[in-house]
């Protein structure tokens, strides 16, 4: 009788780049069978999420708005993940970033654009960077693990979306609850006239280049990809780790932070609830979809963002729930995670 066993064993290199694509395969297989108990065609499905969307010009400039956040979170997440700091929590400093752009926007009107902007970007990234302070301290002297702590700020951050919107920023005329409208110098000049693209997406493409310029031209990187690897090893070849660390934490803080300034400096114009459709965690996905890596993550944004974006034309045509659009992202993650996983396994046959 033949016996196999399995063993812990490294994939070879060539395997690696097609993890993304295998995944994506086995996340269309899952959701067919969803879509066949819907009694829907999942070609026809899988069409109008795809295709669909490019079609038309209107549609595809969409795609391009939905990504810009994910550009920004994934590339927050990424910087993090590389030195071994599992930042749960871009999702709240997306909304500390809002907060920060929301209370600077409507002071800087009487400033020229160019400066008013600039402190807008500012103010985004320095409003992320704070609200990831905290968890980073923890972590780096208490030890405090930090995906439970920056995952609980998420919730605190919008207990305090809430009390702003419902006191001191509620609108006083209509009683709405949504911050004071930012001054017109604030607002991100659209890039193509009569759509929602904005100069936020021109910002999240500079952010990834810098990003990969950090973690594979600079020291920085070099540092916090081998505290990332290992930390004793880090320390015995002379790394601060904690600095390293905190520093990975505060910059990937500050990114996600960017997110929320752009919603509100270029499609919302005000602090709302609602800014965000879960940016922060779809960022997470676009992360470990594009391998860590800047170049993958932008893809792989693109890729979320026409998902999103082809979940309403499935909608729309086929009369199925916009919700599948969540349910294809959701299985994108786990099945990246599990051949993630997989990928430092094999099978062999038992000697």
């Amino acid at each position: 009788m033949v016996r196999w066993r399995i063993e812990r064993r490294a994939a070879p290199m060539w395997v690696r780049p097609l993890i993304p694509l295998v995944a994506i395969i086995g996340t269309f297989l899952l959701t067919s069978i969803l879509l066949l108990l819907a009694k829907a065609n999942p070609f026809e499905a899988f069409y109008n999420f795809l295709i669909t969307p490019l079609s038309a010009s209107v549609s595809a400039i969409e795609v391009l708005v939905k990504s810009t956040p994910l550009l920004f979170t994934g590339a927050a997440v990424t910087f993090a993940f590389a030195a071994g700091y599992w930042n749960i929590g871009a999702e709240g400093q997306l909304m500390a970033g809002a907060i920060a752009a929301a209370a600077v926007g409507p002071a800087v009107g009487g400033l020229p654009p160019v400066l008013a902007l600039l402190l807008m970007v500012i103010a985004g990234f320095v409003g992320g960077m704070v609200w990831a302070l905290i968890p980073a301290l923890l972590k780096v002297k208490l030890a405090v693990d930090e995906v439970v702590t920056t995952l609980l700020m998420n919730t605190v951050i919008m207990f305090i979306v809430s009390f702003l919107l419902n006191g001191v920023w509620r609108d006083p005329v209509s009683g709405w609850p949504q911050s004071p409208t930012i001054a017109d110098s604030a607002v991100l000049p659209k890039l193509i006239p009569q759509s929602r693209l904005h100069l936020g997406f021109i910002l999240a493409w500079v952010v990834i280049a810098l990003v990969w310029l950090a973690l594979r031209r600079m020291s920085l990187g070099l540092r916090m990809r081998a505290v990332g690897q290992g930390q004793e090893a880090a320390r015995f070849a002379g790394i601060n780790v904690s600095k390293t660390m905190l520093t990975a934490a505060l910059i990937s803080g500050g990114i996600a932070g960017l997110a929320g300034m752009s919603e509100v400096a270029g499609i919302q114009f005000h602090l709302i609830a609602s800014l965000s459709d879960n940016y922060g965690y779809t960022g997470i996905i676009a992360a470990t979809l594009g391998g860590l890596n800047p170049i993958g993550v932008s893809a792989a944004s693109l890729f979320i963002g026409l998902i999103g974006t082809g979940a309403q034309s499935v909608s729309q045509v086929m009369g199925i729930p916009i919700y599948l659009g969540n349910v294809v992202q959701s299985a994108l993650l786990l099945v990246t995670l599990g051949m993630l996983i997989l990928q430092n396994y094999s099978i062999r046959r038992a000697a």
